[in-house]
């Protein structure tokens, strides 16, 4: 009986890796508040304000960058930038003059959906690519700066990018999506990218846009995942455009998680705007482990990382009906 037994447990281990590494696990010193700059960009006359959550050790880190939804700002995401921070990363969030959320906040609330719709424009989309580069540009002479507060303290050769709703189709479009219409806009300092709420090209062949995209990249969506002002919806991205994206990429450090339920507001610490089910708080759990675990992976080159993505443990802190993907 007794080597049966040893067979029989040697298959559970083969079967069900045990892992020591933990995405959720967060050092007992917190990483310090948040500091706020403004990016001056000469060439275009435009400045972009970002805030960065720095991690507590002082030596250089990896960047990662962030971009906000149509009305969002640089204050928006403060879950994921004070546990990427906690984790040991650079965590730079952008802010998009003409798509941020001055493009609202005066207005009465029955023009405000007239507003955001007028700013989800191809302008404005070109100048967010702009700041994508703008900012790496600024971060890099900073960096170089030994009177700069951030001296030294920027791992600039391991660069990720990532974005919700708006700012997915800027993390798309800086990381690897083809445009017919215009020049490359891929930015080549990017390794890695996590596109929330990723959408297809409203024009063209998703296979054409995503085919060629030769960096790991991370997609998260969720069931109901619609951008919605009240009874309005802004732009036409719909489920079933979010979900086209992951089809067309070509293998090699994809992954895709669908949230059962998660609706556009799910991806945010904001408030669910016009949308009735509460926030199930399984989704941020979620997001933040595949995110760190992501991040660890292809821009740390932690194989514990790695390894741990393309196991069965993600499934672990899933629920019953997530749908979760990986090639």
């Amino acid at each position: 009986m007794l080597p049966n037994l040893t067979a029989l447990l040697a298959a559970l281990l083969v079967a069900t890796p045990l892992f020591a590494y933990d995405p959720l696990l967060l050092p007992k010193t917190a990483p310090a508040e948040p500091r706020d700059f403004t990016i001056r960009d000469e060439a275009r006359n435009r400045d972009i304000p970002i805030r960065i959550y720095l991690p507590v050790q002082k030596e250089a880190a990896p960047v990662v960058l962030f971009s906000h939804g149509l009305g969002g700002s640089r204050n928006g995401g403060a879950y994921l930038g004070t546990q990427w921070a906690a984790r040991g990363y650079v965590a730079v969030f952008l802010q998009h003059a003409g798509s941020d959320e001055t493009i609202w906040k005066d207005k009465p609330p029955a023009e405000r959906f007239a507003a955001m719709s007028s700013a989800a424009s191809i302008k404005n989309f070109i100048a967010r690519v702009g700041d994508v580069s703008a900012t790496l540009d600024q971060l890099e002479m900073w960096n170089a700066d030994s009177s700069h507060e951030l001296a030294g303290r920027l791992d600039m050769k391991h660069i990720g990018m990532s974005g919700h709703s708006f700012g997915a189709v800027t993390t798309q479009a800086v990381s690897g999506q083809k445009f017919s219409a215009t020049k490359p806009l891929t930015d080549p300092r990017i390794k890695a990218a996590i596109a929330f709420s990723p959408s297809k090209p409203a024009a063209g062949d998703a296979a054409t846009a995503f085919g060629s995209v030769s960096i790991p990249w991370l997609l998260m969506t969720g069931t109901n995942d619609v951008a919605r002002i009240g009874a309005h919806t802004i732009g036409p991205d719909d489920v079933a455009s979010r979900l086209a994206v992951y089809p067309a990429l070509p293998p090699g450090d994809k992954y895709e998680i669908v949230l059962d339920g998660a609706n556009h507001y799910a991806f945010t610490d904001r408030a669910d705007i016009g949308v009735e089910t509460p926030r199930n708080p399984n989704h941020h759990r979620v997001i933040l482990a595949l995110s760190t675990a992501f991040w660890d992976a292809f821009l740390r080159d932690d194989p514990e990382a790695k390894a741990w993505l393309n196991s069965d443990a993600p499934r672990k802190l899933m629920e019953e009906k997530d749908r979760w993907q990986r090639k």
